[in-house]
């Protein structure tokens, strides 16, 4: 039995916790906690006018990476032969971990300016696993087909 499946529930099921749970948990001045998951993230900067980066968030983040996994459902459930997942989508996701450097990068700088101090949350570990298990259930896809 292929382990096709279950690489594919656990890649769907890391995906929806990482973008829903907080990523990063700022602390400034000791009084004010924020706690931020990637879809508060990317409405927060669409509400204060930052519509450019939130549409390229919102597409390298959560657009391109569903897209991903709904081909590979498609894929790993339809009978031979099997669809093939486009070049460009495939493309796509060599920047899929992109985002968990730019979160990483964001707490470091918090933690060493010294106003502020960051702390990695659940999403941020569901959503770099989502991104692993994807390449890797993509992979097994393709070696599959």
């Amino acid at each position: 039995m292929s382990p096709l499946p279950l690489l594919l529930f656990a890649a769907t099921f890391s995906f929806a916790c990482g973008i829903i749970l907080p990523l990063i948990q700022v602390e400034r001045l000791l009084l004010f906690t924020d706690e931020a998951s990637l879809i508060g993230i990317v409405a927060g900067l669409w509400r204060t006018g930052d519509r450019p980066l939130a549409a390229l968030i919102g597409l390298f983040s959560l657009v391109f990476p569903a897209i991903k996994l709904l081909l590979l459902h498609i894929a790993a459930y339809s009978k031979p032969p099997r669809p093939a997942i486009p070049g460009w989508l495939r493309a796509l996701s060599n920047w899929s971990m992109l985002d968990v450097l730019l979160v990483a990068l964001v707490i470091f700088t918090a933690k060493t300016s010294g106003l502020a101090t960051a702390a990695t949350k659940p999403g941020l570990w569901f959503f770099a696993a989502s991104a692993v298990l994807t390449a890797g259930t993509s992979a097994l896809a393709r070696r599959v087909q």
